[in-house]
């Protein structure tokens, strides 16, 4: 009789009984599909370690080649090793005549996140479409030889195997079964190192818990320009302005949003970062998508009548007459309080929760383009604008990934703050460096005490500079998993994970992870105690920068 150990039946075809789940073995086993996880296979690579790359999707590079181009770089002076490469590829790209189909490359201008997109001096650009963010990770996976398998799913119920304190295998949903002398987890959402039993939180925590000023709940903090505030006045909740017995419009929550202050276990908000262009020849309209209800978007018509007009500011310019549209404003893209349980949900509810995402923002664009009520020069500025033909293809060109700003994040043997993003205090064993002003995305939209709507939960704070990322925000505490590093969903409070989540940080990141990761092997170590001065060295000599100075 054949073991259910050996044995996958899968139900979509009449052979399937002829596919037997595969045992794969390699020095450095990378779960996920993220920036982070591409640099630290190419890392793992590049100190003679055999590395597998285990998918859960079929598309690699996570936000960076899934919408988001452009790029959160905040002083770019501190990107270094891989992620700079990775930008001076896309440099490279867009030298090139035929890179520019649809736009000539001196109508493009210079535009981008504070500095020039195109750097010429330092061969770098820091804007760019999405497939050419995949092709250059692709180009990476080919050049290196990194086997990688796509659509392998974490079975996250008994798929992790220990002795003790290591991880000795990964098994996934269809059987298939990964050894490795260490583990990355490079997702979003921190599947593996949840089932690796390491300590982890979601949510917010209260000031208390790091003494951070911007912890916790955050009514009253109004920062950006995404909230109620910015209009001339407020905004009534219900149905009938003014008259609570006649309901609460859509996408407004009615309990309480929490205490200033207080911890909570809600996360930002998510949303995709959609590629649109208004050229004709590779444009696709919005249209009316399943299940479309206006009434989802009654709260925006009461936005536009107190005069909001800035619906297009976030619709930021990439080449070829494309952007990476971006939320912005108290009603936008973000799908506001819609996500509280992905972080910790099945794959099934997750799917779910993407799906009404998808819906949402899909509606919200064709509500804007052909509702009548819609203020006529929104509209018919929206209406010139559509789906980028040439981007996203296999997946009727919407992005193939949603901006998962927050999920999990790993407690483990040192904890990022507020504090050492401040520099109130000095960061130990520094491992790469990031910049961007801490942000995070509304979290609720909620009812005042006087009666009107509210977003409640944006962040925008100034890390007055570059600050340092330390080595123990990788690893768990010693005890829980000795052959696990973690270079996204980093140990770190909500606060300062609102800036250290961006893209270039995770490439950075996932590089050093790999370096830990090899440094552990060759010495037989538990990750927590490779030595830090052998792993600075090498970290430097790879090009990664671990201290800022201001004339770089």
């Amino acid at each position: 009789m054949w073991s259910r150990s050996l044995l996958v039946v899968a139900l979509a075809g009449p052979f399937s009984f002829l596919c037997w789940p595969a045992q794969r073995s390699a020095d450095i086993i990378i779960y996920g599909c993220s920036s982070a996880a591409v640099t630290a296979a190419v890392q793992a690579k590049r100190m003679a370690k055999s590395v597998l790359l285990v998918c859960p999707e079929k598309h690699l590079g996570g936000l960076t080649a899934g919408g988001l181009g452009w790029t959160d770089s905040g002083n770019k002076a501190v990107i270094g090793g891989l992620s700079r490469e990775f930008y001076h590829r896309v440099w490279l790209h867009y030298q090139k005549p035929e890179a520019w189909r649809w736009q000539k490359r001196e109508e493009y201008g210079n535009r981008g996140q504070g500095t020039e997109a195109m750097d010429q001096a330092r061969r770098t650009m820091w804007i760019f479409e999405p497939h050419v963010a995949e092709r250059i990770f692709e180009d990476w996976i080919r050049e290196y030889k990194i086997p990688v398998y796509r659509n392998s799913w974490l079975d996250r119920k008994s798929g992790v195997v220990k002795k003790g304190d290591q991880i000795q295998s990964i098994r996934m949903l269809n059987g298939d079964v990964y050894r490795g002398k260490v583990f990355l987890d490079a997702t979003y959402e921190g599947d593996l190192l949840a089932s690796a039993g390491v300590d982890y939180t979601v949510g917010r925590e209260s000031i208390r818990t790091y003494d951070e000023k911007w912890a916790g709940v955050q009514t009253g903090v109004l920062h950006h320009r995404h909230h109620f505030g910015v209009l001339p006045r407020p905004i009534s909740p219900y149905v009938v302005p003014g008259d609570p017995k006649s309901g609460v419009l859509r996408r407004i929550s009615t309990e309480h949003p929490g205490n200033y202050g207080e911890a909570d276990k809600k996360v930002q908000a998510y949303c995709f970062r959609v590629c649109l262009t208004k050229v004709p020849q590779n444009r696709v309209a919005f249209t009316r998508p399943p299940g479309y209800d206006p009434r989802e978007y009654e709260l925006l018509l009461r936005i536009f009548e107190a005069g909001w007009r800035e619906t297009f500011h976030k619709f930021d310019p990439i080449p070829n007459l494309k952007t990476d549209t971006n939320n912005h404003g108290p009603f936008s893209t973000d799908n506001i309080g819609r996500n509280w349980d992905y972080p910790e949900a099945s794959y099934e509810r997750r799917r779910e929760i993407l799906r009404e995402h998808e819906e949402y923002q899909k509606g919200l664009f064709y509500f804007i383009a052909s509702d009548p009520r819609v203020p006529e020069e929104v509209r018919s500025e929206m209406a010139q604008w559509g789906l980028a033909k040439d981007e996203f293809v296999d997946n009727g060109h919407w992005p193939h990934q949603i901006y998962v700003r927050e999920a999990r994040r790993m407690v483990g043997q040192f904890v990022m703050t507020q504090h050492e993003l401040l520099k109130t205090r000095p960061t130990p064993e520094p491992v790469g460096m990031g910049s961007y002003t801490i942000d995070s995305h509304n979290v609720q939209r909620y009812i005042t005490p006087e009666g009107y709507v509210q977003n409640e939960g944006d962040l925008g704070v100034s890390t007055n500079g570059p600050y340092q990322i330390a080595y123990g925000a990788l690893v768990p505490k010693k005890g829980q998993v000795a052959n696990l590093l973690v270079p996204v969903c980093v140990s770190s409070s909500h606060v300062a994970y609102g800036s250290i989540r961006m893209e270039p940080v995770f490439m950075i990141l996932g590089q050093s992870a790999a370096t830990a990761a090899a440094m552990a092997i060759d010495g037989r170590l538990a990750v927590q105690d490779v030595p830090y001065d052998k792993l600075r060295e090498r970290l430097l000599a790879d090009g990664q920068v671990l201290e800022y100075q201001s004339l770089r």
